[in-house]
């Protein structure tokens, strides 16, 4: 998950981004409360969850900043961590819009406990285990499975299929996935790292679901996991109009005459989920190196 934690204990904040990369959780801190408007309006939808401290030096405090989040329609989980433990805090937070309220001092497992519970709850998925289909994802466990059989995965398609299944049903972004999947000093320059990976994901699905894809592509928007299978990619697409009438014809194209009407670069999804495309072999290649 990639996480915001906003405090201004540079003791504190130690403990919590320790706990959470033990975990594998990407965490970005900011010491003030109003260095974090400017960043975290605008980038709502990369964070998973903000951790936020009530008291910080000067006139905006930690309920402005929770107060701010809900009035700007962002609906983003938050858990308040404060050394303040007096029920009337714990309840003018909860009121304000606070998702969980834990006090300092905090223990490891119980902070991450919370963490995954709030998570689960604001993406309407009380239980650990997302099913789909004939396929379980365990958010806990950290496994996918098809018919009881473990689907063996590698760390980053595991990460794309636990972020799908964190969001059943919506539509997930390149962008979205990079943040998802990487911290950001190490996050590709190019977004077509996120195809590979969805290529081989699907691919191993299909191998354990007797064919049956439940992930599904937007064109021009991303991917989304459905709760309904299709035996193809291509099904998935009927009725996208002209999307799927250009596709058609630079096939048509292509097959008759290697230059009239083709498209230089143009790279499609085949149905059984392996990339093509002229002259991409080898970008494919390194890209599946790096998988």
């Amino acid at each position: 998950m990639r996480i915001l934690l906003i405090e201004d204990d540079v003791a504190c904040a130690r403990a919590v981004e320790a706990s959470l990369s033990s975990e594998g959780h990407f965490c970005e801190t900011m010491a003030s409360a109003q260095d974090c408007y400017g960043s975290i309006i605008p980038k709502n939808d990369d964070y998973d969850v903000v951790i936020l401290d009530i008291h910080f030096p000067g006139k905006v405090d930690g309920y402005d900043i929770l107060v701010k989040l809900r009035e700007s329609g962002i609906k983003v989980p938050v858990l308040i961590l404060s050394c303040i433990s007096s029920v009337a805090h714990k309840v003018k937070g909860l009121y304000y819009g606070a998702d969980d309220y834990i006090t300092k001092p905090f223990h490891k497992s119980e902070l991450l406990a919370r963490i995954k519970a709030i998570v689960r709850r604001t993406r309407g998925h009380p239980e650990s285990i997302v099913r789909v289909g004939n396929i379980s994802i365990n958010l806990d466990h950290k496994c996918v499975e098809c018919n009881g059989e473990i689907i063996h995965l590698t760390k980053k398609e595991y990460g794309m299929i636990e972020l799908l299944s964190s969001r059943l049903g919506t539509v997930l972004t390149k962008e979205m996935f990079l943040s998802h999947l990487y911290r950001e000093l190490d996050e590709p320059s190019d977004d077509k790292i996120i195809d590979v990976f969805m290529c081989k994901l699907r691919k191993k699905l299909k191998v354990a679901n007797n064919g049956k894809n439940y992930i599904e592509t937007v064109w021009g928007r991303g991917y989304v996991l459905k709760e309904c299978a299709s035996d193809d990619e291509e099904s998935n697409n009927k009725g996208s109009g002209s999307v799927n009438k250009a596709s058609d014809s630079d096939a048509k194209n292509s097959s008759g005459n290697n230059s009239k009407g083709a498209r230089p670069g143009y790279n499609k999804w085949s149905a059984d989920g392996e990339c093509g495309g002229a002259g991409k072999t080898e970008e494919r290649r390194n890209y599946a190196e790096e998988a």
